[in-house]
Order: C-alpha cells, then structure tokens, then sequence
C-alpha cells in the first residue's frame, strides 16, 4: 500500500485562476523529505507562484539533478513534464531540451551540492549562454543525503554536526551568477513565503536566465550551534531489534520582515541567522551596485534577500543563436538536412 498518492477529490467551492485551475492541480506527491524541512516550503512557493501566474501545469518542464533539492519536483505540478538528470549535469539537459521546444516554460531545481560542486561548471555556462528558464538553488550547506558533509557554500568556519570547522571559502551561487551573466538574480528564504512567492514569479515571467538562491536550512544535519545554516534535527536511539533514524516534527521557521531591515531568525537550537531584506528604493538594474551591495553586506554577517538585479532587456539563447520561431523538434527532414549545397555555404562563412 502506498501513501504517496494525494486524493484527486477536492472541494467544489475551491477558488480557481483565470485559467479555471485550483490550488490543488498544482500540487504532486506527497513529501518524503523530513518533517520542517525547509525545500517543502519553496515547493508550496512554487505552487502557489504558479497558480497565482494562471501558468497551464502541462506547459511547464521541470529538471533536477541529485540530492534532497531534487527529489521535490515530484512535490509540485505533478501533471507538468518532468526530467530527473544525473548529478550536477541538469543545466546541460535543461538546455537541450529548450533548445528543442523553446515553448515550454523550464523550471530548474537544484541544491548546493548540485549546482556548487559537481555542477559549478555547467551551472556558469547556462547562466551566460542566457537560456530562457527559471533556476533555484535550495541551500543548505550540506550534502543531506549523504550524512550531512560540508557543500561547497558552507560558510568558512562553520561547524559540521561533528564539531569539524569548514576551513574553505564558501561559493557565493549569487555573485557567481551575476559574474556569468544571469539578467535575473534573487535570494529568499524558506521560511519567507511572503517574499518568495513574488520573487518566482518574477522570475517565470523573465525572458532570460533567472536564478534565484533560496536559503533552506536542512532539518536533520544543521541543527547544531557553530552553523550558519541551522535547523533543528533530532536523532532517536532505542534498545530495540531495529536501528530507526527520527526526524522529530517541528513547526516550520517563518519570519516577516520590512524592506530595508535586518532580522534575527534564532533556529530551533538556539543559533541564530542573520537576513537583511534589499530596501524598496534599492535600485536592481546596476549590476556592480548589486555586487557591492550583496559584498557589503556578507562582510557583515548578513544574509541579503529579495530581487538583487534584473536586466530590463534581456536576450535569450534562440535571439543570440538566431534560431526559427518553430521548436526544432518540430522541424522535417527537408530543415534539418537542406542539401549538401546549403552546406558548403555555411562552411564558407566560417572559413
């Protein structure tokens, strides 16, 4: 028997979009991450993002790699088309496939893990070559799947679960994107629904590479003090015949904040995490504005949130490599292959 299916039945009353959706044909599976677990809340921000965009589930194709990160994408737009890549190599798959159907709306989910270490490559050639798609990295500093090692944007000297200081310079996925050329760059919050929803709308909405950093806390492996990513995790041991790990249920950390103002968020264990919210007049289009900014501000132990820079005239990956308004996977023999004189004439060009 299996649990993981949610009831297709839901209340007739039930508001719906201009595109006559509910709330609910927008959701997936059910989660199988751990109780308060930070990724749940940026699922139910993409949910709720997505219905409030009137966005039609079935135009829209999501691509994860490995790690917690990727496994929600079965949590959100269960009717929508889904690919699940090998580690670290989404951005590469993700490409292709929007090469081949520029009519898709594309959704990348990774995590630091993903996109910092064994995907920190292919993460900067996606964000430079401007490829159409929403991006978002679910940080958490740690490899949760594999017993909670340091990720590459671990902060240094932050201690591991074991007391271990991280002694390397984190990756900051933030600059390194505004660096590679993404016209669209934010960060949020797990537990700030208020600020993220908006933000991934924007972010659908932009004709470009958008990438948004969102600081999600892992529940079971940064509950300790001496972390700058901390939640609270709970291990339960017992005499019995079975060896059982216990994510005790905690209530999800959320905070609301003004525009211009830093906030205290003390975790579950006491430590505490440091945001500061841009101001409303902080101006979003000045790409070294925004790197000094987001520079200034780390150097003092904030954490800067909200829409950090925005190109207002974007160019996308179809306009730079001059391709036809119909999706390639569309195009007959005859397009795809004109004759041995068309090409003599493209290898003249490049001679």
């Amino acid at each position: 028997m299996t649990y993981l299916a949610k009831p297709k039945l839901h209340h007739p009353s039930m508001p719906t979009n201009a595109r006559g959706f509910t709330r609910r044909d927008y959701e997936g599976r059910i989660s199988t991450l751990c109780a308060g677990c930070g990724h749940d809340s940026i699922s139910a921000a993409i949910i709720q993002a997505c219905w409030e965009e009137d966005i039609e589930p079935h135009r829209v194709a999501k691509l994860s790699g490995i790690g917690c990160s990727s496994k929600t994408p079965d949590y959100f737009l269960g009717n929508s088309h889904g690919f699940n890549t090998v580690h670290g190599r989404m951005p590469s798959v993700l490409t292709g496939a929007n090469l081949a159907n520029r009519s898709l709306l594309y959704l990348g989910i990774s995590g630091d893990g993903d996109s910092a270490s064994i995907g920190l490559g292919q993460f900067a050639h996606l964000m430079r070559r401007g490829v159409n798609m929403t991006y978002i990295c679910e940080n958490n500093g740690v490899y949760g799947l594999t017993k909670g090692q340091f990720s590459a944007t671990a902060d240094k000297g932050s201690a591991s679960k074991k007391g271990v200081a991280n002694m390397d310079a984190p990756l900051d996925t933030v600059s390194l994107a505004l660096l590679m050329g993404a016209t669209f760059v934010a960060r949020g919050f797990s537990g700030d629904k208020g600020q993220l929803v908006p933000l991934i709308r924007a972010a659908l909405r932009h004709q470009g590479s958008a990438f948004i950093d969102v600081i999600s806390p892992c529940v079971a492996f940064n509950n300790h003090a001496g972390s700058t990513k901390s939640y609270d995790y709970v291990r339960a041991h017992n005499e019995s015949v079975n060896f059982l790990d216990f994510i005790e249920a905690r209530e999800e950390i959320t905070t609301d904040y003004a525009p211009g103002t830093a906030v205290d968020v003390v975790q579950h264990d006491g430590s505490v995490i440091r945001l500061h919210k841009a101001a409303a007049d902080y101006n979003a289009t000045d790409k070294v504005s925004a790197m000094n900014y987001i520079q200034s501000h780390q150097a003092k132990g904030e954490i800067v949130t909200g829409l950090l820079y925005m190109e207002n005239s974007p160019s996308d990956i179809h306009r730079n490599l001059n391709t036809v308004e119909q999706p390639l996977n569309s195009l007959g023999a005859p397009e795809l292959c004109p004759g041995s004189a068309i090409l003599e004439k493209i290898n003249a060009s490049l001679r």
